[in-house]
């Protein structure tokens, strides 16, 4: 079957609405299998707590602990999120003797290490208007459906009341990369999204970029691990959120192109003779410059420090 066709018969099949997911019809599927949420947060005092709140509320059978990652906030983030009763643990303190990293992809990989759930849910921990559907509707798949391993969430993404005009950096950047090197990922609505949620025996085989390229590096290394039909999205409805700066937005392009590298160099589609630069030159109104350092670390999986331990 050629690509085209391929990814026209998968989201067929492997998409679906929250709606298309009850919580009871869920909490009688799950049986033993625990689940964990996670949030990866920095600064998000905000909102990080109602969301901890809904998914208590609502979700009380369903979801077995909520782990909320601080990544080095420097507001009370830690504190509002343990009142209302998430788990906290701190980056830096997970793992701790492992050279600290920074970035999206940190915290989220030291929640996975910090969390215990046969499956997953990574949820991001600036959500306004935060319905508990996002969880169950991610959920759905993985309870229900023994072959899906990997599910990511789809939904409008307005930009200040305008529909279809977030996710710049989905449209200018990651879709054309996974277009390009990756058409089977192409069905994706919301490649960059930060709500999913896996099986921990999956998550934990696959390395994650320690910055903003942990999503797009997800989707690649769970398609070579996996394959397509082991994924899934589900259609979250809208989702609100605060919005970055253009040039905040530019060092978020430049960390998901360097993921993108990365897995092109390990995969043998590109050979380069010198390794990418990781800094990025901007300029502010006032054509000042300002140089950043957009390198890309990267975890291994988890699964392979536990078999180093053993053997050490």
């Amino acid at each position: 079957m050629e690509t085209d066709a391929r990814v026209r018969d998968w989201y067929r099949r492997r998409t679906s609405s929250a709606a298309d997911w009850s919580p009871d019809a869920l909490a009688d599927a799950k049986g033993a299998t625990t689940v964990s949420v996670v949030l990866p947060a920095r600064d998000e005092e905000r909102t990080v707590g109602r969301i901890v709140s809904v998914i208590r509320r609502d979700l009380a059978d369903l979801v077995d602990e909520i782990v909320v990652v601080d990544s080095r906030s420097t507001d009370a983030t830690a504190a509002v999120a343990a009142a209302a009763g998430a788990t906290v643990v701190h980056q830096d303190e997970v793992l701790a003797h492992l050279p600290p990293l920074s970035g999206k992809g940190e915290a989220l990989w030291k929640g996975l290490a910090a969390s215990s759930g046969d499956l997953v849910v990574f949820v991001d921990a600036d959500l306004r208007d935060f319905p508990s559907s996002f969880v169950t509707g991610l959920l759905g798949p993985l309870l229900l459906d023994t072959g899906v391993h990997f599910v990511k969430a789809t939904y409008e993404r307005p930009l200040n009341g305008r529909r279809g005009e977030g996710g710049r950096v989905t449209e200018l950047v990651a879709r054309p990369l996974l277009n390009l090197w990756w058409p089977e990922l192409s069905g994706f609505v919301q490649p960059l999204g930060g709500e999913y949620a896996a099986r921990r025996t999956v998550l934990e085989r696959v390395p994650f970029a320690t910055e903003y390229g942990v999503e797009l590096g997800l989707l690649v290394d769970l398609l070579e691990l996996v394959g397509l039909d082991a994924m899934a999205q589900v259609d979250l409805g809208c989702r609100t959120h605060a919005h970055q700066s253009t040039a905040a937005l530019g060092r978020m392009a430049a960390q998901i192109m360097l993921t993108a590298w990365t897995r092109l160099e390990r995969q043998g589609r590109v050979v380069s003779a010198a390794a990418p630069a990781h800094s990025l030159l901007q300029f502010d109104t006032e054509r000042r410059a300002a140089r950043t350092d957009v390198a890309v670390g990267e975890r291994p999986p988890l699964a392979s420090l536990a078999i180093e331990e053993d053997v050490a």
